[in-house]
């Protein structure tokens, strides 16, 4: 096991429509992908395409939905270890002009306790705040191991200021920010407070505000993507998660902004492909992106 990730699982029906159906109206999508999502499921299939040995701790039911995602797992060669529910967790996506509406039908009432597994050889564990009382489990005994810990902190969830404390590497959104009412610069401060070695803040077309271990803000701005190109926006943020944990597994001795680098280039190839199992890059789809798009032109960003 080089990795360990933990999370809600879906399984994600993105359609693809000039405009969606209302009252009794009905249409016909241009495009369609199903395929798996949840933030740390994506980002652990995004590692696992980038070459990485991957676990999976998730959610799962004995539904068709259920031996679905098991067939898609198989395919990456994740190992997965299920945490039963009765029905599988379905998100319906819609794109939209750099944009992305979701519904989302979720179960997270758990049948069986976590199972507790031997990390003593991972070198990464990845969390979305999801399964809160698996995910601490995990937070602490990898730091009492050694193994960098990870957190995709998109949204308030349950007991996350606690998990918080037990976290290496923080990439929160811009939506977490506004739950907690702070500023992109008032959450890196609070990060670090924390004790979180690299605090980040996404913010889309704006790039990355982050900090190392220095404690010195910087920016790192999104790559341009023409908007022609630009399909689905859904899951990027999960690729670039995914992408960090491979880029250091990689090469952990490299810098944290050499990490990002690679994480967002993955992202900006994602986003030119329909549903999350089409954007996954590969190392030579992430060496493409770095060449062919430049850093996004705009007015100096201030963290």
């Amino acid at each position: 096991m080089e990795a360990l990730f933990l999370g809600h699982a879906y399984i994600d029906v993105t359609m693809l429509a000039d405009e969606m159906p209302a009252g009794d109206e009905k249409m016909v999508a241009r495009d369609y992908a199903v395929s798996f999502g949840g933030n740390a499921v994506t980002a652990g299939f995004a590692c696992a395409k980038l070459g990485h040995d991957v676990h999976l701790l998730t959610t799962q039911a004995r539904d068709w939905l259920g031996h679905m995602f098991s067939e898609m797992a198989d395919a990456y060669g994740i190992r997965l270890h299920p945490r039963k529910v009765a029905r599988s967790s379905l998100s319906f996506v819609l794109p939209n002009d750099g944009k992305r509406a979701i519904l989302r039908a979720r179960d997270d009432h758990y049948l069986q306790p976590f199972l507790r597994l031997d990390i003593s050889s991972a070198r990464v564990l990845h969390l979305d705040g999801h399964m809160a009382d698996a995910a601490i489990h995990y937070a602490k005994a990898a730091r009492e191991r050694g193994v960098l810990v990870s957190l995709d902190g998109g949204a308030m969830r349950p007991r996350l200021e606690e998990l918080i404390d037990f976290v290496d590497v923080a990439v929160v959104s811009k939506q977490l920010c506004k739950q907690m009412s702070f500023s992109e610069s008032e959450m890196l401060a609070w990060l670090k407070s924390k004790g979180c070695r690299i605090a980040a803040v996404t913010v889309g077309e704006k790039g990355t505000f982050w900090c190392g271990e220095d404690g010195v803000p910087q920016h790192l701005p999104s790559l341009h993507v023409p908007s022609e190109r630009v399909i689905d926006t859904s899951g990027a943020g999960d690729v670039f998660h995914g992408a960090y944990c491979a880029s250091f597994l990689e090469r952990p001795e490299a810098g944290w902004r050499e990490h990002f680098e690679f994480a967002r280039a993955a992202s900006a190839h994602k986003v030119q492909h329909l549903g999350n199992e089409a954007g996954l890059p590969g190392r030579e789809d992430v060496a493409r992106a770095l060449a062919e798009f430049s850093e996004t032109a705009a007015a100096e960003a201030q963290v």
